[in-house]
């Protein structure tokens, strides 16, 4: 459920965005698919509205997509407490692994239905009116939260035996031996079937001994650092202020279990920032 103080603060109450006539034909389009796909409602005249969130469009070649700006929703919703899994601690699940999947959920969010309270505060606005979401849109400040809940409560014995990983959106499954991958991966079918979830087979790889996870590249003997996640870094300039050199120390904190000696290499540049 998604909470917000009451009561609403009037600035909730947000217009439409200016937008251009491409842009327009864009958000059309999207507003009448995700209609038929039962994503979004067009809210009835004599509905009281109390929270409009206006919608911006991205443009990117051929391809566009919607996302509400609920940069000013955010800070008036109640937050939700629901831990997400550190993803070193659970990507030590792969250390015993021969064998590896991982999948990714399709339009992970919309997945999530919502509760006619939390709608009302999901509203979105354009030229062509106001529209109600039925499923969590992207872009919430708790919808990470509400989706490993639901993935969660979907898998809870699958967890709790230590060889299905759920990281938000991302499943991973890791078994000792092909028997037993075959028999896992039926059981997880299953619980999608019955939940009627759908999974993006483009991200998907099934049944592999070494595969890219969470940012990083796992197997049963060794988990690495996936570089494409990293090659940004080689090519910045070096830290030329205070605020620089933190974020960077915070970034390779981040990897310092990768990293030999981390706390004698980095002792130099934190006596800088104090």
């Amino acid at each position: 459920m998604l909470n917000v103080e009451r009561p609403y603060p009037p600035l909730l109450r947000r217009p439409a965005y200016p937008a251009s006539p491409r842009a327009r034909e864009a958000l059309e389009n999207h507003i009448n698919e995700l209609m038929k796909l039962g994503v979004l409602r067009k809210a009835g005249q004599n509905e009281e509205v109390e929270v409009t969130t206006p919608v911006i469009i991205t443009l990117h070649d051929d391809k566009s997509r919607i996302v509400g700006d609920s940069r000013t929703l955010n800070p008036y919703t109640i937050p939700d407490r629901y831990p997400i899994p550190r993803i070193h601690e659970t990507l030590t699940q792969l250390s015993k692994a021969t064998f590896i999947t991982s999948m990714d959920s399709l339009k992970v969010f919309h997945q999530n239905v919502l509760t006619p309270h939390s709608r009302k505060s999901l509203r979105i606005i354009s030229h062509f009116g106001i529209y109600e979401y039925l499923r969590m849109p992207f872009g919430i400040k708790n919808a990470p939260s509400h989706y490993q809940r639901m993935m969660n409560t979907i898998f809870p014995h699958e967890l709790s035996e230590g060889w299905l990983i759920i990281y938000i959106d991302d499943i991973i499954i890791c078994s000792e031996t092909w028997q037993f991958h075959l028999e896992r991966l039926s059981l997880v079918f299953k619980k999608i079937l019955q939940v009627n979830m759908k999974i993006s087979l483009k991200k998907s790889n099934f049944g592999f001994h070494k595969l890219k996870a969470l940012g990083h590249v796992g197997s049963g003997l060794s988990l690495c650092v996936d570089k494409n996640k990293v090659a940004a870094v080689f090519l910045k300039q070096m830290p030329q202020d205070k605020q620089e050199m933190m974020s960077l120390l915070g970034f390779s904190s981040y990897y310092r279990q990768h990293l030999k000696d981390f706390a004698i290499h980095a002792r130099s540049f934190y006596r800088i920032c104090d």
